[in-house]
């Protein structure tokens, strides 16, 4: 039998030994035995055996299991695979990747007589993209389609396989490279080709490069539909700019394009965006004036569109529009109103609306509770929050709740809930254990938080660095800055990357404990392993150089290393370096200091003038003064405030 001598023969026959197939499927399969050529007679059993096999095939999610069911099924004289077969076993071996045995198919496929249609060729394009191997894929289709035998319209559906692979992937520069060579090919862009680059084009913010491609469509007789018009849209949506995607949908009309659902949402999210509610309204109005039917849809979008803008109110009226209009508002409707009315603390106007959701027949989920549960947390309603709990009981209830517990010094009442947790099956994780972590540590009950984290390891759980960060901070404020910064040195040595919050209070502690110079190379050490520094790791060097941490002039260089990073000291702790400079007579330091400073904070000219002036006739304290001043008026963006 043909294919069976060729699989068994060919340099990827088995799937151990295909060269691009992943190690991890295990043995290879049986190799079939050689057998003659089968008769090309096909009866209603052989017909029956095929739909049996299919069936089977599409079932099996391993492709190595899929070829052996295949195998068994070329050991019978009277069995030929038919083309869909064929298909679904390349498909198959697509989602592996074997490449090599899925060409050898290829090639048995078309000498038995099978056309290899379109589908194959994806199942090529796929799989490649699936392993980011977008240059093969690149490669299939531009030098290698011969194999397939497919022509004409096929050829189009190929490309656009391709184009639409290297879009989903942010390939930009082969797709447009891709749609560069079909002109040169002659090969004719259809409305996927073109909507697909558009999409791509608009993907990457380039929409005035998409628009362009209306003149192409243009000149290759293709007809652009609500599809590009809408992505267009969206296009410039994403970019700010609603009367540009305004006058794309006056465009889109006169071409005989009805706007969808999806053009009308595009729109309310772009006015929503820009904070022109009235618009959005007046524009669904004339939207509904002129024979448009809002679905739900429509009106999700826009009530979601209002609440993450911060406009409830607005939204509210639109829900009432959605039940006038018939359209009864979902549970993710009722939660996204409610989640902004719990942002913004209206918490028994969330409740009513609870309320009429359940009135209304439209169940609360978990999601609609623990968003209630949370913001009652917040407020320190803990007992309707407690009260909550039988309509929500997952780890994010368990887990807010227990937050708020101990926020409220309810640490027993916490310890209760975690136990009441586990009888549930649900297991506390990281977030349950740092919430009780953080209470400890911030009573100074370093040997309760020992006790905690004791019990997280027995259970399994792995410290991450937030719960490092927190038992750090914790041994800092009981003095127990060795134990500190012992443990800041444990996470390197597992891994781990520290952040400014693991690192700062043992900065802070040690500059403290009159120990600047470990301070100092303490801030050198983390800019080399850990995170970079924040706002608060620059304040507290700072201010502990300026306080004697070191001599003066380090805390002047320091200075000057922070604000080229874009930090601006507060007053306060500028006047302290300001007071050592001018005890010490190193009055041109000072000076520097200043002008730096009111550089990177962008101080007007005439502002910086008036403080010359009195730097100039050796007036410090009023340059100070007037410094002071403009430094608080000015705010700088970059501040530890």
């Amino acid at each position: 039998m043909a294919f069976a001598m060729r699989l068994a023969s060919c340099p990827g026959a088995s799937l151990q030994a295909a060269t691009a197939w992943p190690s991890s499927l295990g043995s290879a399969a049986p190799r079939p035995r050689p057998r003659r050529r089968w008769p090309r007679i096909r009866s209603s059993a052989a017909a029956s055996d095929q739909q049996a096999l299919l069936a089977a095939l599409r079932e099996q999610a391993d492709p190595e299991a899929a070829l052996r069911m295949l195998n068994s099924a070329l050991a019978r004289d009277d069995f030929a695979p038919g083309r869909d077969v064929y298909e679904e076993i390349i498909r198959k071996l697509g989602t592996a990747g074997a490449f090599d045995l899925m060409k050898v198919l290829v090639r048995e496929m078309r000498q038995e007589g099978h056309q290899v249609g379109p589908g194959v060729v994806q199942s090529f394009i796929e799989g490649y993209a699936r392993l980011h191997m977008f240059d093969d894929a690149f490669d299939l289709v531009l030098n290698q389609l011969d194999m397939f035998g497919i022509q004409g319209d096929a050829v189009v559906v190929a490309y656009n396989h391709l184009l639409r692979v290297l879009m989903e992937g942010s390939k930009i520069k082969l797709l447009e490279s891709v749609y560069t060579e079909m002109g040169n090919r002659g090969i004719k862009p259809d409305l996927v080709t073109y909507n697909t680059v558009i999409n791509a084009l608009c993907g990457v913010h380039q929409v005035r490069t998409a628009v362009l491609m209306l003149e192409d469509m243009s000149s290759d007789g293709v007809a652009p539909n609500e599809v590009t018009f809408t992505t267009l849209m969206q296009g410039f949506v994403e970019e700010g700019s609603i009367e540009a995607a305004l006058r794309m949908k006056a465009r889109m009309s006169e071409m005989g394009c009805s706007p969808t659902s999806v053009t009308v949402n595009v729109l309310i999210n772009g006015y929503c965006k820009l904070g022109r509610v009235e618009d959005a309204l007046s524009y669904v109005q004339q939207e509904i004036a002129d024979g448009f039917e809002p679905d739900q849809v429509t009106f999700t979008t826009f009530v979601n569109g209002l609440c993450q803008n911060g406009h409830v109110d607005h939204a509210l009226k639109v829900m009432d529009l959605m039940l006038q209009q018939g359209s009864d508002p979902d549970v993710f409707t009722y939660t996204t109103v409610v989640n902004c009315l719990c942002q913004i603390g209206e918490l028994d106007e969330a409740v009513a609306i609870i309320n009429q959701m359940v009135d209304s027949g439209c169940l609360p989920d978990i999601t609609t509770f623990n968003t209630l549960i949370v913001a009652l947390c917040t407020e320190n309603h803990l007992e309707e929050a407690l009260n909550l709990m039988p309509f929500a009981r997952n780890a994010i209830t368990f887990n807010t709740l227990v937050d708020g517990l101990c926020m409220a010094e309810r640490i027993d009442d916490a310890a209760e809930l975690i136990e009441q947790m586990i009888s549930e099956g649900l297991q506390p994780n990281n977030i349950t254990y740092n919430s009780i972590l953080t209470h400890y540590c911030k009573q100074g009950n370093i040997g309760k938080a020992a006790d905690v984290l004791q019990t997280m390891t027995a259970n399994g759980f792995e410290v991450d660095v937030v719960t490092y960060a927190t038992l750090i901070n914790g041994l800092c404020k009981a003095r127990r800055t060795q134990a500190a910064l012992k443990l800041l040195r444990g996470m390197r040595m597992k891994g781990m990357r520290p952040t400014p919050k693991a690192f700062n209070p043992v900065i802070q502690s040690l500059f403290r404990g009159n120990n600047g110079r470990d301070a100092l190379n303490l801030y050198r050490e983390m800019t080399e392993v850990g995170e970079p520094p924040d706002a608060l790791t620059y304040k507290i060097v700072f201010r502990g150089l300026c306080r004697g941490g070191g001599p003066i002039k380090e805390a002047f260089d320091f200075l000057v290393e922070m604000a080229d990073k874009g930090f601006i000291p507060e007053f306060s702790s500028f006047r302290m370096l300001a007071d050592g400079l001018l005890n010490l007579g190193m009055d041109d330091y000072l000076i520097s200091a200043i002008e730096l400073i009111a550089e990177k904070a962008n101080f007007r000219e005439s502002d910086v003038s008036a403080i010359r002036g009195y730097l100039r006739i050796r007036k410090f304290y009023d340059a100070l003064a007037t410094f002071g001043r403009l430094l608080d008026i000015n705010n700088p963006r970059w501040t530890y405030r």
